[in-house]
């Protein structure tokens, strides 16, 4: 895309749009053209700015999120949709995508996996992260086909970590512990502690053998 992102926020929590401009504010080549407080006001806000991409909360009054991207969608304009949501629940990303979202976001996720996914929507691609896997993805998308090689690669490529979660995987690997890790990234070992928990979450293992055998089959490091 040669031109600034368009973007419009609709969120009817006032902080979380604050926070999701201030995050864009120094970004030259992301705009945002309008803020809706709830599903009316964006569809209406969308219809006139005409922006590149929308970022949606999932729960808002007239209309849910979900509801105003199946309305956007049955209007077959070009624009690119994100979920933004509080919720890591497959329904919510199961009817995010089938409503027609071309990406699904935590609001816990960082300033880099943010960006990412507002840059890699914007220009065509798909972007999902939190509890899905590339297999859910592939079953929603294309049915029961097979999956070709390059297929394979472009799913896998959606089980994205941060680069923090890359340094607590290589790490753990390793072999420390969560006081070593800790140390090693100048970071408390609470915290430390909540990443492990985090990481291990987004990828659904137990314990450092699925860790491992995950990183292998995903090429994560």
């Amino acid at each position: 895309m040669n031109h600034p992102i368009r973007v419009v926020l609709a969120d009817d929590h006032v902080f979380v749009r604050d926070g999701i401009k201030s995050l864009l504010e120094n970004e030259n080549n992301i705009i945002v053209v309008g803020e809706a407080t709830d599903g009316q006001e964006a569809l209406t806000i969308v219809a006139s700015e005409k922006p590149d991409l929308l970022i949606v909360d999932i729960r808002m009054p007239h209309f849910t999120g979900i509801e105003v991207v199946e309305k956007i969608r049955q209007e077959n304009t070009p624009l690119k949709i994100v979920v933004l949501s509080m919720h890591e629940s497959e329904e919510y990303v199961l009817k995010s995508i089938k409503a027609g979202a071309d990406g699904y976001l935590l609001k816990g996720s960082s300033k880099e996996e943010f960006l990412k996914a507002l840059h890699t929507v914007a220009n065509g691609g798909k972007y999902f992260s939190g509890d899905i896997s590339s297999i859910l993805i592939n079953q929603l998308t294309n049915g029961n086909a097979p999956l070709t090689t390059e297929k394979k690669r472009q799913l896998d490529e959606e089980l994205v970590i941060t680069k923090r979660e890359k340094e607590i995987l290589q790490l753990l690997l390793s072999g420390k512990g969560n006081k070593e890790i800790a140390e090693a990234l100048e970071i408390s070992k609470r915290t430390a502690e909540v990443h492990r928990f985090n990481l291990m979450k987004k990828l659904k293992v137990k314990n450092l053998i699925e860790l491992a055998n995950k990183a292998k089959e995903y090429s994560l490091l």
